[in-house]
């Protein structure tokens, strides 16, 4: 099936997203374990996702738990540090289908203050043809309204879309709406799958 359009989740794909690896830098790997074993940070970062209040998320949490109390306040304030560079090849892949007059879409989980935060650090995420992020939609990946919000605002039929994220869930929803899909690992294996596809040369994916 020919393909309209393309879909790009934003975190892992296009940019970094390594709170973990933050984390380590500052307490060291054995009490980040311990630390996100103890506090839900990852739950209420989905919550700020769907359109919880970032700081006073993230604030109230380290309320809860007193003895991480610093430790859970740096996920609000430091938080482009766990996002920390784009991912160059992803980036190239964008812009060399949009080039080629292919429409880009993003559908991405996203709270709407750190999006903004996001966009300011790396304003290529403003570049889209369409866009949409979790917050503002009050619904997150992988529940079916997301993608349908997605069909509706492009008028793009779901077996003309070819979507990468790097998490299986999203992948398998996308699938069973009939969305061509591809699970992103590495910006090279997913230049090989636009290039099978035709939508880019090799010298255009590289």
């Amino acid at each position: 099936m020919p393909i309209d359009a393309v879909v790009f989740d934003i975190g892992r794909v296009l940019i970094e997203w390594e709170p973990e690896r933050f984390y380590d830098s500052r307490i060291g790997e054995t009490r980040r374990r311990q630390l996100f074993e103890e506090v839900p940070l990852h739950a209420v970062n989905l919550e700020i996702d769907r359109g919880a209040p970032f700081q006073a998320s993230v604030y109230a949490l380290a309320d809860q738990h007193p003895q991480w109390s610093e430790e859970i306040r740096w996920w609000h304030d430091c938080w482009l540090q766990m996002v920390q560079r784009e991912i160059p090849h992803s980036l190239r892949l964008m812009q060399a289908l949009q080039a080629k007059g292919l429409p880009v879409f993003a559908l991405s989980n996203f709270g709407a203050e750190t999006f903004e935060i996001a966009c300011a650090a790396y304003p290529f995420l403003r570049g889209f043809d369409h866009t949409c992020v979790s917050a503002h939609l009050k619904c997150i990946k992988p529940e079916p309204e997301i993608y349908a919000i997605l069909e509706r605002g492009t008028g793009a039929a779901p077996d003309r879309l070819l979507f990468t994220d790097d998490r299986p869930e999203n992948i398998e929803a996308a699938r069973i709406r009939g969305w061509q899909t591809h699970l992103f690992t590495a910006p090279a294996a997913f230049a090989a799958r636009l290039v099978q596809e035709g939508l880019l040369t090799e010298q255009e994916a590289a």
